[in-house]
C-alpha cells in the first residue's frame, strides 16, 4: 500500500488504496461514505466529492485525511506486541470482533467474543481505561471496532495489526489460515 500525494482531482480509489481509513475518517468527519445516500464512486475525485457533500472544503479534508491516518498508526499494534504484553502479564484485555463462525476456524487463547452484548456490556461497566486490543481477520475491522470505542470514551483501545492471520504468521503459526 503506497501513500499518494492527495489533491482535489485525486481519485477516491487511490484515495483509500493509499489510506487504508480513509472512508472511516470521512463517514467519522463529514458523514461521506457510510451510506447510500452520502455515498461516492470510486472514480470520483475529491473535489466532486466534496462538492456533492454541502460544499466541503476540500483542503481542510486533504488534511484531515492525512491527520486521521496518523492516528490510526497510533492506534496499532503488532501482534508481537500482544503476544510479548499478554506473557508479560499485562492485564489487556484481546477482543475477537469477528463473527462467530470465523472464530471457529481460528482462535487466540485468551481472547475474548466481542458481539453486541459483549460491546454493550464493555460500554456500560467496564473502566474507560482498560487496555483493548481489537482483533479481527486481517486488521480492518479491528481498526472500526478500536475507533468506535475510542469514539466512545475509552481512551486505551488499539487494533491488532493483520489480525489473527498476522497472529498466525509471526506469533503462532500452528493457529490455522483461513
Amino acid at each position: 500500500m503506497s501513500e499518494v500525494t492527495i489533491s482535489p482531482d485525486t481519485q477516491m480509489q487511490e484515495i483509500e488504496s493509499s489510506l487504508s481509513g480513509a472512508r472511516r475518517a470521512l463517514f467519522q468527519k463529514y458523514h461521506v461514505g457510510g451510506c447510500s445516500s452520502c455515498g461516492f464512486q470510486p472514480t470520483d475525485t475529491l473535489k466532486q466529492v466534496c462538492e456533492n457533500h454541502n460544499l466541503l472544503d476540500v483542503e481542510e479534508v486533504i488534511s484531515w485525511l492525512h491527520e486521521s491516518h496518523v492516528l490510526d498508526k497510533k492506534m496499532q499494534i503488532s501482534p508481537e506486541e500482544v503476544h510479548n504484553a499478554m506473557n508479560n502479564g499485562i492485564a489487556l484485555k484481546l477482543l475477537d470482533v469477528r463473527p462467530a463462525e470465523d472464530r471457529q476456524f481460528a482462535s487466540v487463547e485468551g481472547a475474548i467474543a466481542m458481539d453486541r452484548e459483549k460491546a454493550q456490556e464493555i460500554m456500560d461497566t467496564w473502566d474507560k481505561d482498560s487496555p483493548l486490543v481489537m482483533m479481527c481477520h486481517h486488521g480492518i475491522s479491528s481498526m472500526d471496532a478500536a475507533a468506535y470505542f475510542i469514539g466512545h470514551g475509552f481512551t486505551n483501545v488499539k487494533s491488532m495489526t493483520g489480525g489473527i492471520d498476522g497472529w498466525a504468521q509471526t506469533v503462532d503459526t500452528n493457529v490455522p489460515r483461513y
